[in-house]
């Protein structure tokens, strides 16, 4: 699966991409929603967007509002401190939520394994 990374942190987002790189999957990185949306549009292959919710300029939660504007309709996942219930209760459409945690290395995998197997007929 081609994931594109969007994180203001260059190291989280460099550990996100190993993750999913272990698992097998292709990642790039974006620092931010501005350069998240450039890439997106340069490229047709993504197939899956893991944004951080909180980014200065276009937050997560912004950068997949704008995806949806433009008819974008991505699996999107947000990676946030916040509680996740709140924001997926929050936010129709949006494929996770999951907390920046020690439970993050195990769970992000099982959840893009899962969208992954959804994503093919």
């Amino acid at each position: 699966m081609h994931i594109l990374i969007v994180d203001d942190d260059p190291l989280a987002g460099e550990l996100v991409a190993a993750l999913l790189e272990d698992q097998g999957h292709e990642c790039r990185l974006a620092e931010n929603g501005i350069e998240a949306l450039e890439q997106l549009g340069a490229d047709d292959g993504i197939e899956l967007v893991i944004s951080d919710l909180n980014m200065p300029l276009v937050s997560g939660l912004d950068l997949f509002a704008e995806l949806r504007e433009r008819g974008l309709a991505l699996p999107f996942v947000l990676l946030t401190g916040d509680d996740p219930a709140d924001i997926l209760a929050q936010t129709p459409g949006l494929s996770a939520a999951l907390m920046k945690d020690a439970a993050l290395e195990e769970a992000l995998p099982v959840l893009v394994a899962t969208l992954a197997g959804a994503a093919r007929p």
